[in-house]
């Protein structure tokens, strides 16, 4: 009897092995599966009587890969494994695999046609992801549902498929066709894996196991085609195919195109199907083992696994709840403005199930906030994403208003009209008049304090913040502001609000542009500084890509509106009086502001646009001469790290200050809020990878040159000094 895999023999000889790992809601590769998987195949092997076995799920979907919490922990541990350690144990579950495919025979008795392996057919619904799908492509044949889904996503996490992937799927489906899929992560359908023939059969779920049975009976003694005199790859492989070479010499180009080399995963994965089409197969995946443990040995993998995978995903189960707040039961919400933002959370809000009332000023508004929804069903359901009754569905969710009494019987408000603590406080009143003070209520604002925001709702404890990012639909964070007086409550409605709408939720304290903003404002102020300091425009943006930021701080700035960083600056003036220090580069922004280049939504602004377009067509050729270059530039490691660094640092400084209570909600924040490089894991894995010490000297020697904004934080140096990490100490 074994806890993840039932196994059943049925009066034909064909047994079963269904993977249903109790206690978890998909199935994953972990040590007690591989455990007992490995057992029963060794039963299946040497049981005369059992002709063949049939893999399937017990679950909705057939597996989603290896545990990544096990592979964490791997990490943590190769110091004392060593490097031969880490090998030896990511090696595993090739071998395992392998013996599937030969039966436990030696590859060269199977070439010589002295032995074959019995039939395993891998029988998928719902998703087969990566190592499930390494375990189906080991299988000598695979059937699916059409609702099947089959992809490698390691890359996304920093790694290479571990169990045979860089070696199975080319030799199956052909070099290019398999390295657009390890390379980038993408999932293939049904209809595709039939068409490459990753699948022998696509049938319906009643017919499914029937199919691989038969599969079963049909094929009684087989061998996978590359162990087999003569197997050639699809499309050509090896080290003298020039057709190989043609797409091994274009998929490092546009490899390096792509990730500026930041990412050692897809190097390692072009690497892992070149040299493995020029040596045998049992050869091929010792050197995909090898490459794997080197990831594993390096930080990028860690770091990215920890932020991108197990803190998100403790983040998104609401691991930051108030324990002892009974869970809410959302049902209808109030959302108060149907601009940009406001129609995108009420649409995130409807397509999650939530009735909800959308007010504005005028019908018109309301109707137009509802009418942004409509535009992405239309698009859903033309792209094939969505059933046309579910999006008639969502939108019969969506009640536009121009009456407050409408909220009546809300469970959560949700503001989100125009920046103003005026604006603001008139519709936060009218909200409380009809629902109540007991009511939760949400603002959505980048840069106004919440402590000051809560002073119009009478019970402050239940007024809280919840910082969205444009456009709504596409961007995963949601960044929850706590007040000086909002209580437990509170943030326990905004955790279940972020969990029932599928947001990644952080929680941080008020402060001055809270964290994200704070945090990529400095960004786009360094970026107008060395335009100020007559630093080139290609070189600062360039650079920044290089770092690895999704785009350039001029873009970016352009992107916001200048206008609007200006307008944020003349509050925070007006608030702070004599106290205000302006920010590097703001005369750079206001003197664009002049000149009637405000950004993207003017088609000017540090770059040029076509009318109406969103991405430009080139810097502004005018730049040079409104802010002359000087005449030597800086190295393009020195922009790189300005911009880094200078991010970094506010984010150590917003952790000092207690905005951030923990490392991994910054980490979490800066790159699912402001596209901070995921493959160093965030600012806080950065730092620690870097070394603290390494950093605080490197930002002395950039404010001594720069200015004093480079000067680090009593924390850094004192964590420096006590050589101390933020996820734990050395």
């Amino acid at each position: 009897m074994t806890e993840t895999v039932r196994f059943e023999v049925d009066a034909d000889g064909v047994a079963t092995l269904t993977i249903d790992l109790p206690n978890e809601s998909m199935n994953v590769i972990n040590e007690k599966f591989q455990e007992e998987v490995a057992g029963l195949v060794e039963r299946v092997l040497t049981d005369d009587a059992i002709k063949g076995a049939i893999i399937t799920t017990g679950k909705r979907d057939f597996m989603a890969g290896a545990d990544l919490r096990m592979l964490g922990q791997l990490m943590a541990s190769k110091e004392s494994l060593g490097t031969k350690g880490v090998y030896e144990r990511v090696s595993n579950l090739n071998r395992f695999l392998r013996r599937v495919e030969t039966g436990g025979h030696s590859p060269k008795a199977i070439l010589k046609g002295q032995a074959a392996a019995k039939p395993f057919v891998a029988a998928v619904k719902g998703m087969a992801l990566g190592g499930g799908f390494e375990i189906c492509l080991a299988c000598h044949f695979r059937v699916c549902t059409p609702d099947a889904k089959f992809g490698l996503p390691e890359v996304k996490v920093g790694l290479l498929p571990g169990g045979g992937g860089t070696q199975r799927l080319p030799r199956i489906v052909g070099m290019q066709v398999a390295l657009q899929h390890l390379t980038l992560g993408n999932n293939m359908d049904a209809k595709t894996a039939e068409a490459t023939k990753v699948v022998s059969a696509v049938v319906s779920e009643d017919k499914l196991l029937a199919t691989a049975k038969q599969l079963i009976l049909d094929n009684p003694k087989v061998s996978a085609p590359w162990d087999k005199k003569g197997f050639k790859y699809p499309g050509g492989g090896g080290a003298m195919d020039p057709r190989s070479v043609m797409t091994m010499s274009g998929a490092s180009a546009m490899a390096s195109k792509e990730t500026l080399n930041n990412y050692p995963a897809v190097n390692a994965i072009l690497s892992c199907v070149f040299e493995g089409s020029v040596v045998s197969f049992d050869k091929a995946i010792d050197i995909e083992s090898k490459y794997f443990a080197k990831l594993i040995l390096g930080p990028t993998a860690q770091n990215m696994v920890r932020t991108l995978f197990v803190n998100k995903l403790a983040a998104d189960k609401g691991v930051a709840r108030p324990k002892d707040v009974p869970k809410t039961d959302l049902k209808k919400i109030g959302m108060l403005g149907a601009g940009l933002m406001g129609a995108g959370i009420a649409y995130e809000s409807a397509r999650a199930g939530l009735d909800v009332v959308l007010v504005d000023v005028t019908q018109e508004a309301a109707d137009k906030g509802k009418a942004y929804g409509q535009r992405l069903v239309e698009r859903a359901v033309s792209k094939g994403r969505m059933a046309p009754e579910k999006a008639e569905a969502l939108m019969a969710r969506l009640h536009p208003t121009t009456n407050f009494a409408d909220l009546e019987g809300c469970d959560l408000i949700v503001e989100a009209v125009f920046e103003n603590v005026e604006t603001k406080a008139e519709v936060t009143k009218k909200a409380e008049a009809v629902v109540g003070a007991d009511t939760v209520f949400g603002s959505n604002t980048s840069t106004l304090p919440i402590t000051e925001l809560q002073k119009t709702w009478s019970k402050p404890a239940n007024f809280i913040g919840l910082h969205f990012f444009s456009p709504v639909e596409k961007m995963p964070l949601l960044e929850i502001i706590m007040g000086k007086e909002t209580g437990p409550e509170a943030l326990a409605v905004g955790l279940d609000f972020a969990r029932k709408i599928k947001k990644t939720p952080i929680v941080v304290n008020d402060g001055r542009g809270f964290y994200t903003s704070r945090c990529v404002g400095v960004f786009i102020a360094e970026g107008a500084a060395m335009v100020q300091e007559g630093v080139a425009p290609a070189l600062i943006e360039n650079s920044g890509k290089k770092a690895g930021f999704p785009m350039g701080p001029l873009l970016l700035n352009d992107s916001v509106n200048i206008d609007l960083g200006v307008k944020i600056a003349d509050q925070w003036k007006r608030t702070l009086g004599d106290a205000y220090v302006p920010s590097p580069g703001e005369d750079v922004q206001r003197k664009m502001v002049d000149l009637g280049r405000i950004g993207m939504k003017a088609s000017k602004g540090f770059y040029d646009y076509e009318p109406g377009a969103k991405k430009p067509s080139q810097l502004w050729s005018g730049l040079p001469e409104t802010f002359p270059l000087q005449a030597e530039q800086p190295s393009p490691t020195e922009v790189r790290n300005r911009l880094l660094f200078v991010q970094v640092l506010e984010c150590a400084r917003a952790f000092e200050e207690g905005v951030l209570t923990n490392p991994i909600d910054g980490d979490l924040g800066a790159i699912f809020g402001w596209g901070f490089p995921p493959f160093t894991g965030g600012p806080f894995s950065f730092l620690d990878t870097m070394g603290i010490k390494a950093f605080v000297d490197a930002c002395d020697r950039l404010a001594e040159k720069v200015g004093t904004r480079f000067s680090p934080p009593k924390l850094l140096r004192d964590m420096a000094a006590e050589r101390k990490t933020f996820y734990g100490e050395l």
